[in-house]
């Protein structure tokens, strides 16, 4: 296994740590809050690493193009999810962005059987980006940070719909007519 798979496997198994460390005490305890938010920013780092490494370096893989976007998507919802039970975040928001993430995949698959790749967009980076933003404010829970959290959870949530509705104008072949 590759270096950049090892980084996409290591964030696989950092989510349960993410999840215990927020949730710790009823997710009220702000040293594990911190430890949350420092697992979660590790994990996220990973993402950007292992795609310049296996970029520059050749190296990637089948596993990598399945396990990459599946190991975000866990760690992205796993978050959601918890700041749903920690009373943080609206359900209906999550579920918006866990339809954009099941939507896509569906795409991917489809594209994938009819031999074509479809890559991350500009619009699907910059939600992904704003989205771990928006989380790691989430967890840190800083009341002089609160109208910026907001600010940033809701652009999450546009960047979501719009590269929703962008992957979609650009790959409706694939559903219409099976090709690109």
């Amino acid at each position: 296994m590759n270096l950049p798979n090892k980084l996409t496997v290591l964030r696989v198994i950092m989510i349960p740590f993410f999840v215990l460390a927020l949730m710790a005490d009823g997710g009220t305890n702000p040293a594990y809050r911190y430890a949350a938010a420092a697992i979660f920013i590790v994990a996220s780092l990973t993402d950007m690493l292992d795609g310049k490494i296996a970029r520059k370096y050749n190296l990637v893989t089948n596993f990598g193009k399945f396990m990459d976007p599946l190991a975000d998507k866990l760690l992205v919802c796993s978050a959601l999810i918890c700041m749903i039970e920690l009373g943080e975040l609206r359900a209906w928001m999550v579920i918006i962005i866990i339809s954009r993430e099941f939507i896509i995949s569906g795409f991917r698959l489809i594209a994938s059987d009819n031999g074509v790749v479809i890559a991350a967009s500009y619009w699907g980076k910059w939600k992904t980006t704003f989205q771990m933003i928006a989380v790691v404010l989430l967890i840190l829970n800083v009341e002089e940070l609160s109208m910026l959290t907001t600010a940033t959870v809701w652009i999450a949530l546009v960047l979501t719909v719009v590269s929703l509705a962008d992957y979609i104008i650009k790959n409706i072949g694939i559903l219409t007519e099976g090709k690109m």
